[in-house]
C-alpha cells in the first residue's frame, strides 16, 4: 500500500464527527465538545473535505450520516478507542490509579452512595481525578465499552464476555407503606406478599424497576403506576398511591413525608452492587484491588460481600 502522510488528520476533528453522529445536531455536539458550533462545523467540514467524502446530510430538521459517513464514521470510533486505549497503557506504566478516573454510578444508587463514596476516595486515593456520571445502566455499559467511562457502580450481574467485574456489597430492599396499609400489620413480611395492583414502580428503564419486579414473581404488565425516580416514588407513597420497594441507602436522612409512610425490613431481599470494567482494560488488577478497598469500607447498614470473586456473567436486566 502506498504512503498515505497523516498530515491534517486530527483525533480532535474525528472526536467532532463521533459526537455529531451521536447527538444528530451540531448545537449540541459543540456543547459536549466545548467549542463554539461554528468552529466545530468548520472542523467537520474540513474533514469531509480532507477525506473527499460528504460525511452527513443536513438539513433544517436533521443530520444524519451519508451511507458512506456511516461507513466512515464507525471506523473514527476505533480510532478513538485505539487512541484512549494508548494513553491508558501509557498511564498504567506511571501509576494505574493515577489522574483522572471516569467513574458511572446507576441513578438508583449515586445521590445515596457518593456522598460516601467522595470523602473515602479524596483521603486514600489524592492523586486521583475524578469525573462522575450518573444514569442508567445500559446506557453506561455502552459509554464503558466505548471507552467514555472506566469503570460503572451498578447492580451485578451483567451480561457480555466484554466486561469484568467484581462485588462491593449486598443493599437490603426495604418496603414502604402509607400509613394504614394492611400490609403494615404483616409480623414477617415476604416479597410475594407485595405482589399486588398497588405496587408502584419506577419506569421502564431501571434495574430496580425489573429487580422489584422480579422479587415479587409479577410480570410487567402488572403495574401500572410507575415514577421517573425514588423521589418521585416516595412522594406517590406519601400520597397513598400504593407501597413500593426502596434501596436501604436511599432512605437515608428521608425526613420529607415520614409521618405520612411507614417503612418495613424484607428479608433476604436485596441487590447486588458491584464494580464493573472493560475485560481489555490494561489497569484490571488495580481496578480488582480499588474494588478491593471499597469493599472493606462499605457503607452503613449494607451487607458486606464475601472474598472478591467475579460474579459469573450472565443475563441482566435493562438499565
Amino acid at each position: 500500500m502506498a504512503y498515505i502522510p497523516l498530515a491534517g488528520l486530527s483525533l480532535r476533528d474525528i472526536e467532532y464527527v463521533v459526537a455529531v453522529d451521536d447527538l444528530r445536531n451540531f448545537s449540541r455536539a459543540a456543547e459536549r465538545c466545548g467549542v463554539s458550533q461554528a468552529g466545530l462545523s468548520e472542523q467537520v467540514r474540513k474533514l469531509e473535505s480532507l477525506l473527499d467524502v460528504p460525511l452527513f446530510e443536513r438539513t433544517r430538521r436533521h443530520v444524519v450520516p451519508t451511507a458512506d459517513g456511516a461507513r466512515l464514521i464507525a471506523h473514527c470510533r476505533e480510532i478513538l478507542i485505539a487512541a484512549r486505549t494508548l494513553l491508558e497503557v501509557a498511564r498504567a506504566r506511571t501509576g494505574p490509579l493515577e489522574g483522572v478516573l471516569r467513574i458511572g454510578v446507576i441513578a438508583t444508587l449515586g445521590p445515596y452512595y457518593v456522598p460516601c463514596l467522595l470523602p473515602l476516595l479524596r483521603r486514600h486515593y489524592p492523586q486521583l481525578t475524578l469525573q462522575l456520571t450518573e444514569g442508567l445502566t445500559h446506557p453506561m455499559l455502552g459509554r464503558l465499552r466505548d471507552n467514555e467511562l472506566d469503570l460503572v457502580i451498578a447492580a451485578l450481574p451483567v451480561a457480555g464476555d466484554t466486561t469484568r467485574s467484581a462485588p462491593l456489597f449486598d443493599e437490603p430492599f426495604v418496603a414502604a407503606f402509607p400509613l394504614g396499609h394492611p400490609l403494615t400489620s404483616e409480623a414477617a413480611l415476604t416479597e410475594r406478599d407485595l405482589a399486588g395492583p398497588d405496587l408502584l414502580l419506577l419506569e421502564d428503564g431501571h434495574c430496580l424497576r425489573d429487580q422489584a419486579l422480579s422479587l415479587c414473581g409479577m410480570a410487567n404488565q402488572e403495574c401500572h403506576r410507575l415514577a421517573t425516580s425514588l423521589e418521585m416514588l416516595w412522594h406517590m407513597v406519601g400520597a397513598g398511591e400504593g407501597y413500593s420497594l426502596f434501596p436501604l441507602l436511599a432512605l437515608r436522612h428521608r425526613d420529607a413525608l415520614a409521618e405520612l409512610i411507614v417503612t418495613r425490613p424484607v428479608p433476604e431481599a436485596r441487590r447486588h452492587i458491584g464494580l464493573i470494567w472493560r475485560a481489555s482494560d490494561p489497569r484490571g488488577a488495580a481496578f480488582s484491588e480499588f474494588a478491593a478497598f471499597l469493599r472493606d469500607h462499605p457503607p452503613e447498614g449494607v451487607i458486606t460481600a464475601g472474598d472478591e470473586t467475579t460474579v459469573p456473567e450472565m443475563e441482566t436486566a435493562r438499565a
